[in-house]
């Protein structure tokens, strides 16, 4: 999806344009690049701040409403709707939404749009949920509006200083006050003292991110109807490939409670992460200034770690662990039903971990070992040539970023005396991989010495044939 824009001068000289002859004609909707606003005034001067400092509950209110504050959307009569008549009230009954409906409508709409649609059907209902990186493009578009919005965000008291500083300069750039949500003191408190400050390391980040941001964002969810992220399909290809820009939200409630309280909003769904940047960079809005240390998707301080060039935006996110769990938990709805089994780097769902998974590194310069072949490598202490081998799965988004430049590793060493080889290392091979080939995430590389079975782990996350090579030529 093209995201090219206008420049912000070019949108305030439509703006200012359409005030000035709003008296004389009817107002016609700029075109912002290839967005189109509404057909209504657009407001230069929005002081949200005020009006929803006074009259908006926060995200973390009580189950039961505030009969005081109307949301905009119970001010709406829909087609169709059935009006039932009493003696001094009317009851309006609203049809239900089909929200798979709603999202085949808007599958081609852009951002702008979706975000307009979302604001208007649930007003001060709806939140945006701003993690502090380049979801802050959600932001921009509800300013876009002109419309009233309310932004929320968890602090799981882990964050970078950066983050901090970035959310302050969001809060000063489009007056706003961000609800922060925090996690409970007594279980942070609990799981520290009975686990240590970095368990997450020897156990996985499930449990931290359970504490820290699932329950917050629990909590958060109970005081709203609706609410919008910043998920891309693009971000985790193995888990967030087929997100809709809107649906029924199938693990959180509202504030309603049960199944189907909360309506989940992912107007970026269809957009790249470079046309999202490049919209960022024409609005001139704040940016995280930890993007320009090569991060790229931001979570908290001891999780998060710049990508190298080449490498997928996810994989500076819990590196120790298997691509397939690279999820906190907090758009586990969003993981296909074959993904969900596979979230903890479990590959139950089949017995070779994924079964629909076509295979990769396919070359004749490439030999494929299986069980056999590795245990016999691995008993070879006086090996005829040195072999190098990754231990990789089909499924996994790193092992497929990589496979161009290690079949030109192959191609390379084709002749050289060096053998490249691949094992398939998920599902019932795991266990082994990880007892005896040292394996902790995908891909993980290997190079066997000419004489000596103690195979030798390649330690950095430089992938490029180059690097690759060096390595290949330091030990051989």
């Amino acid at each position: 999806m093209a995201l090219a824009v206008t420049s912000s001068s070019a949108v305030s000289a439509s703006i200012s344009s359409r005030s000035s002859n709003s008296s004389s004609h009817e107002l016609k909707a700029p075109f912002i690049g290839y967005f189109q606003t509404l057909d209504r005034p657009y407001q230069t001067s929005l002081n949200y701040s005020n009006k929803r400092r006074s009259s908006v509950k926060p995200v973390y209110a009580e189950l039961k409403r505030n009969d005081s504050i109307v949301p905009l959307a119970a001010t709406v009569v829909a087609p169709g709707a059935e009006v039932e008549e009493r003696e001094e009230e009317v009851v309006v009954v609203q049809e239900p939404e089909d929200y798979e409906h709603l999202a085949k409508e808007l599958e081609n709409a852009s951002p702008l749009q979706i975000i307009d649609r979302a604001l208007v059907k649930f007003g001060n209902d709806i939140a945006i949920a701003f993690s502090g990186a380049e979801d802050v493009a959600l932001i921009e578009y509800a300013r876009l509006t002109g419309r009233p919005f309310r932004v929320f965000s968890l602090d799981t008291g882990r964050l970078n200083p950066e983050t901090y500083h970035f959310f302050d300069a969001v809060e000063k750039h489009y007056d706003i006050n961000i609800e922060y949500m925090f996690p409970d003191a007594v279980e942070v408190q609990a799981l520290v003292r009975s686990k240590g400050l970095f368990s997450f390391y020897e156990d996985g980040h499930q449990e931290c991110c359970r504490v820290r941001k699932v329950r917050p964002l629990r909590r958060a969810l109970k005081g709203l109807r609706a609410w919008i992220t910043g998920q891309r399909k693009d971000q985790s290809p193995g888990t967030r490939s087929e997100i809709p820009v809107v649906q029924v939200d199938p693990v959180f409630e509202g504030m309603d409670g049960g199944v189907g309280s909360l309506v989940k909003w992912n107007p970026l769904a269809n957009v790249k992460g470079q046309d999202v940047w490049s919209f960022l960079r024409t609005m001139n809005v704040p940016v995280n200034s930890l993007h320009f240390q090569g991060y790229i998707s931001i979570g908290c301080e001891p999780c998060t770690r710049p990508v190298l060039p080449g490498q997928h935006e996810r994989e500076g996110r819990w590196w120790w662990e298997d691509a397939k769990a690279k999820e906190c938990g907090l758009h586990k709805g969003n993981l296909r039903q074959e993904d969900s089994a596979q979230h903890n780097g479990n590959e139950s769902a089949h017995t070779n971990g994924s079964a629909t998974a076509a295979d990769i590194f396919q070359s004749q310069n490439l030999v494929t070992l299986n069980r056999t072949g590795i245990e016999n490598l691995l008993r070879l202490e006086g090996r005829r040539e040195p072999w190098i081998v990754v231990l990789y799965a089909p499924w996994c988004q790193f092992c497929q970023a990589m496979e161009g430049s290690y079949l030109q590793l192959a191609e390379k060493l084709a002749g050289t005396g060096v053998k490249v080889g691949k094992f398939r290392a998920d599902g019932e091979q795991k266990p082994f991989a990880q007892q005896e080939l040292q394996l902790g995430s995908f891909p993980t590389i290997l190079f066997f010495p000419k004489h000596s079975s103690q195979p030798i782990k390649y330690p950095s996350e430089k992938r490029d044939v180059d690097s690759l090579m060096a390595f290949v030529n330091a030990l051989r």
